[in-house]
């Protein structure tokens, strides 16, 4: 009896060690990593036994077997989660399991500036190689085809917003997203549009969004979008022609050197609102949420014209006089060639 309690005593003893040291090493001890720093890919469709493997290839060193026990007692093998983490050191068993078990994963980001074009876009896109290239041999129409748009160009129908995807994400997904987005967007300013007293000079909501991205790119001054907007409304509303350089840029497209010349200005396409009446056949970029918003509220003024100043704010005028006051005083000086 006494040899058998001697026995008993030990094995409870070595239990007890060892329920001591697997709460230290699970809870406590820093697991070793190759540097301070160690960016894991983990994929899907792993169990506890692949992610370990990954983790040990990677540079982050975990116990396989520690790691399957660790996993299986949490009953956390189904949660385990795919992504690309970033850990820095230290970092124990615990605090391991728990972010893959969160899909605390680290993430990439993509942001798209107000007033690029879709030309633009693309180009960042093509820039982001954590993205996976699934959009670059398409053409602009079959991307609209593939994210489910109805609209034949792409200009302006994507929101300028940051986006954050996981590596090897879809650009597809990406551009889907910004799709998205920028429709909710136009729908809730055309709600608005439809509500104004007076009516706006607008017939679909895809001519709030030629008229934002106008707005967007004549001024980046968040004080002046609604005067801008109200003078092309209260163009528009005159049945004048909306004179803007933007559009007239926008037409010349590789033609364009930076120079805009006073041929330009008599050169007719679709796009030259010195030469067309009304708005031009699609938006000339990507405007943001502040150029939407301020095409269906535009500042109660009876302004028809504005001239830049020349320190990135305008002069903004009710008649022709006036104006050309205003263009003698601040820009005549540079002219036109």
């Amino acid at each position: 009896m006494k040899t058998l309690l001697s026995v008993l005593v030990v094995a409870v003893l070595a239990l007890a060690g060892a329920a001591v040291w697997g709460w230290w090493q699970y809870e406590r001890r820093p697991l070793p990593m190759a540097a301070a720093e160690v960016e894991v890919e983990i994929e899907r469709g792993g169990g506890a036994n692949r992610v370990a493997e990954s983790l040990n290839r990677q540079g982050l060193r975990v116990s396989p077997w520690l790691f399957r026990l660790a996993v299986r007692l949490r009953e956390d093998d189904a949660r385990l989660r795919a992504g690309i983490y970033l850990f820095d050191s230290p970092v124990t068993l615990r605090r391991l399991i728990d972010r893959l078990t969160r899909g605390d994963a680290t993430q990439h980001a993509i942001t798209f500036i107000d007033g690029w074009t879709f030309r633009q876009m693309r180009e960042a896109i093509a820039r982001t190689p954590e993205l996976r290239q699934d959009s670059r041999e398409l053409s602009d129409l079959e991307i609209l085809q593939r994210i489910g748009a109805t609209e034949t160009h792409p200009e302006g129908l994507f929101a300028p917003d940051t986006y954050a995807f996981d590596r090897n994400s879809s650009e597809l997904k990406v551009l889907r997203q910004a799709y998205r987005l920028q429709q909710r967007r136009l729908q809730q300013a055309w709600e608005r549009a439809q509500a104004s007293t007076p009516p706006l000079p607008y017939a679909t909501p895809y001519e709030v969004l030629i008229m934002a991205s106008i707005i967007e790119k004549e001024t980046g001054r968040p004080d002046e979008r609604p005067k801008v907007a109200a003078v092309f409304v209260n163009r528009l509303q005159r049945g004048m022609m909306l004179q803007s350089d933007p559009t007239t840029i926008y037409g010349l497209g590789d033609a364009f050197d930076g120079n805009l010349r006073r041929r330009h200005l008599q050169t007719d396409t679709v796009y030259n609102t010195y030469t067309r009446g009304g708005l031009p056949p699609t938006p000339i970029a990507m405007p943001g949420r502040a150029a939407i918003e301020a095409a269906v509220a535009p500042a109660a003024i009876d302004a028809l014209y504005f001239v830049s100043r020349g320190d990135g704010t305008s002069e903004f005028s009710n008649d022709l006089a006036a104006h050309n006051r205003a263009v003698n005083k601040y820009q005549r000086r540079q002219g036109l060639n």
